[in-house]
């Protein structure tokens, strides 16, 4: 089956009487755990953004802070997730904080990279991904958010 494209889906929506409606979005988030966090995501932690980041920084740091040695594995798997969970917000502020904040917790954890390039990569690339998102915001956050970022 192709899927429809997203003005289809919107006019199609748009036909939906309200519970119809519910009954569509339920049936997806039972299909999915991915469309169930954005639903999450959208019900019930988009009205405060601030607290959103802060969760995510905070799970962040639940994640990174295993007994004994970080691998490159477990790294791969935050950064990962960060990703997703950044995806469902789509504002630049909350995903230059959960990213500096992450980058600040490799640092302060002192993870040495030694000579596994790939995980020297993945920080490189949060580094990139940082500079390119800082240049998208208003100018008066622009300098907050190099000063954060001089550290790293």
């Amino acid at each position: 089956m192709k899927a429809a494209t997203i003005s289809q889906l919107k006019k199609e929506l748009l036909k939906l009487d309200h519970d119809d409606l519910l009954d569509v979005c339920i049936r997806m988030a039972k299909f999915k755990v991915e469309s169930k966090e954005l639903l999450t995501y959208l019900l019930m932690k988009s009205e405060d953004e601030l607290a959103y980041a802060n969760e995510l920084c905070t799970d962040i740091d639940q994640h990174l802070n295993t007994p004994g040695r970080i691998h490159k594995k477990t790294l791969r798997k935050v950064v990962r997730w960060m990703n997703k969970s950044l995806r469902f917000s789509g504002n630049k502020e909350t995903e230059l904080q959960v990213r500096i904040h992450f980058c600040r917790r490799i640092k302060q954890m002192r993870i040495s990279f030694g000579n596994c390039r790939l995980s020297k990569n993945m920080y490189a690339a949060q580094l990139k991904k940082i500079n390119k998102e800082i240049d998208k915001v208003h100018p008066d956050l622009q300098f907050d958010y190099n000063q954060q970022l001089s550290g790293l």
